[in-house]
């Protein structure tokens, strides 16, 4: 898992597992948000399998699932309220962290 941080409320990360929650919560994340749509990539973890063992661990999830190359002003407004309305730090994610970094950016702009 690589996680870069973007703001002190913000990091990002490539695609996450379930088995990696524990060490999320660990490092003190306490929102996730998944901006992968399902079955992008045959094997891929689903938000719903993200989801479960997250909220077992008392963390909160988001599903924002962006299409790779297609962000709209909507989906920017969006992310900026998801970021701004959960509990920080937020971790965002999606295939490469490219789409949620991306996101992020254009929040600031």
């Amino acid at each position: 898992m690589d996680l870069r941080k973007l703001h002190p409320g913000l990091s990002v990360s490539g695609q996450i597992k379930p088995a990696d929650l524990s060490a999320i919560k660990e490092a003190g994340f306490r929102t996730i948000i998944c901006n992968r749509p399902d079955q992008e990539e045959p094997g891929q973890p689903t938000y719903a399998e993200i989801e479960k063992t997250a909220k077992s661990l008392g963390l909160e999830t988001v599903y924002q699932p962006i299409t790779p190359g297609v962000i709209s002003m909507q989906d920017v407004e969006d992310f900026a309220s998801n970021c701004a309305r959960q509990p920080a730090p937020v971790l965002a994610y999606c295939r490469t962290g490219a789409r949620s970094e991306t996101l992020w950016s254009m929040v600031k702009q």
